[in-house]
């Protein structure tokens, strides 16, 4: 069979295809790192390494693509939303930066070793994107699923995540579980879990603001509701005495890993 043609626009959500589009710049600055320990994650889990083939899916600005070129397999960047992949491009010129969708990726069957989705399965999550992952697996490939999200455990988060998540709508989020409807799945293996710690510290702007204005959905907000959020962010970081006044702040994260297996 040879490969599809990708498609960059159908199968993407509203809310990331406007929200991304036009908030690039704040994704890039407002979104944490990944914890050290998951690089022995992607080469122990994963089998990542010289000689192995990545992909990338949902690559966004390159954030998580990084972690993947420094195994030192070859990597593919599939990403739908232009003004992201064009950052990725800009940032890691030796990745091959793709337009393509979950459900239209533009490889061959069985041709990568592994599919990794980092911040982006609950944005496809179902058997259409699992089966086009599974095609272009090898036998016995690896795919892993990452999320970063904010420690709600800490009381001033969980109250930053009140403002932020009541304009969710019907944007799908890692929170709810829903994802996990599209397992179990014929073409792959149980999912087994991993679960990191890591805080992201920096300026308050960046590290709580702009990754507020980063979530898709309060990108894709008229501007006089974004203000309006904004304004709630900021009294919230005056109210708060582990953030009044603080030039310097970490935002607690925990990181989930998901493996499964092409069977």
């Amino acid at each position: 069979m040879t490969q599809p043609p990708a498609s960059a626009s159908s199968n993407v959500h509203r809310a990331a295809a406007v929200g991304y589009t036009a908030h690039a710049d704040s994704y890039v600055r407002g979104r944490p790192d990944y914890p050290p320990a998951l690089a022995g994650w992607l080469t122990e889990q994963l089998g990542l390494g010289p000689g192995a083939s990545v992909v990338d899916l949902g690559a966004g600005t390159g954030k998580f693509t990084l972690r993947l070129v420094q195994t030192g397999a070859q990597v593919f960047a599939v990403e739908p939303v232009d003004s992201m992949r064009a950052k990725l491009s800009a940032a890691l010129p030796e990745v091959k930066a793709l337009a393509g969708t979950a459900q239209s990726i533009p490889l061959a069957d069985a041709s990568v070793d592994a599919v990794v989705c980092a911040q982006s399965f609950h944005w496809f999550a179902g058997r259409a994107a699992l089966d086009e992952i599974r095609r272009v697996l090898k036998p016995g490939g690896r795919l892993g699923l990452v999320w970063n999200m904010r420690d709600a455990r800490v009381p001033w988060v969980a109250k930053l995540d009140a403002i932020v998540n009541r304009y969710e709508g019907d944007t799908p989020r890692y929170y709810t579980g829903a994802w996990r409807s599209a397992f179990p799945h014929a073409g792959f293996g149980p999912l087994v879990e991993t679960h990191f710690g890591i805080g992201h510290t920096g300026a308050p702007e960046d590290v709580i603001l702009n990754r507020v204005r980063s979530t898709s959905f309060i990108a894709a907000l008229p501007e006089a509701e974004r203000e309006d959020i904004e304004r709630a962010v900021r009294q919230l970081i005056d109210d708060e005495p582990d953030l009044r006044g603080k030039s310097e702040v970490t935002v607690p994260y925990e990181t989930a890993a998901f493996l499964a297996v092409r069977q």
